[in-house]
Order: structure tokens, then sequence, then C-alpha cells
């Protein structure tokens, strides 16, 4: 008989959530994806100054791996969780606005409703793995 437990199931699931979100995070760094993430900003949401799309993507990013780091230490698992469900829904006009434009984005313009459903699967994970 397994003696795994519901916790331990959690701590796998967060180590693999972590490794997703930080490995994610990094690839705003990398300068043809953050070319292609500026570009996936919605034109209703692009301005200048401190909130254009350049600091956008860096902002982003780092949102991804503080969120992924935070999944990992314990105090910070609940507030880390909670921030990456409102980061997935932030950023989900991007997502969106790629996925109107298949042919400029290529494989970052996943369909809508695929997308949709993954970001939402991946909300509940997060869920699941922080209760």
């Amino acid at each position: 008989m397994s003696s795994v437990t519901v916790t331990d199931l959690q701590f796998a699931l967060r180590i693999v959530l972590a490794v997703i979100f930080i490995g994610a995070g990094i690839t705003h760094f990398v300068p043809p994806v953050a070319r292609t993430m500026r570009a996936m900003i919605p034109p209703r949401l692009r301005t200048t100054g401190v909130l254009r799309p350049g600091n956008l993507v860096i902002l982003t990013g780092v949102c991804e791996i503080a969120g992924g780091l935070g999944l990992l230490y314990p105090p910070t698992i609940v507030t880390s969780g909670v921030c990456l469900i409102v980061f997935l829904a932030a950023v989900f006009p991007a997502n969106a606005f790629a996925a109107t434009y298949p042919d400029r984005f290529g494989l970052a313009a996943i369909p809508l409703v695929p997308r949709l459903v993954g970001q939402l699967v991946l909300m509940g994970l997060i869920a699941v793995a922080i209760v």
C-alpha cells in the first residue's frame, strides 16, 4: 500500500507549477520571445511611459518568476498561488489578442477556446496546490 498523501501530491504539483512559471518567466527576457510578447499586447492596452509594452513584458516575467519561487517557500505559498491566478486572468487579453492573429503570432496564437480552457485548468491546478 502506498503512503503518498494529498500533501505529498500538492507538494509535487507546486514543484511542477514552479518550474512552469519560472521557466515561462525567464522566456520574457529572451529577445525574440520578448519582441513577440510586446506585440501581443492589445492596442487598447498600449501606452507610453512606465506601462509601455516592453516594461509590461519585463513586469510579467518578474511576476511569473516570483510566483513560481513563492510556490516553493512555505510562508508565501497561498499568497503566491492567489497572485498567479490573478496574473493568469490579467494576461488573458494579450493571449486573446494573439489568438485573433495566427498569421502574425504563429505558435503563440493558440486558438481562443483552447487557450481559455488551458488557463482555467492552470488556475484550478494552482488552487488545488495551495489549499
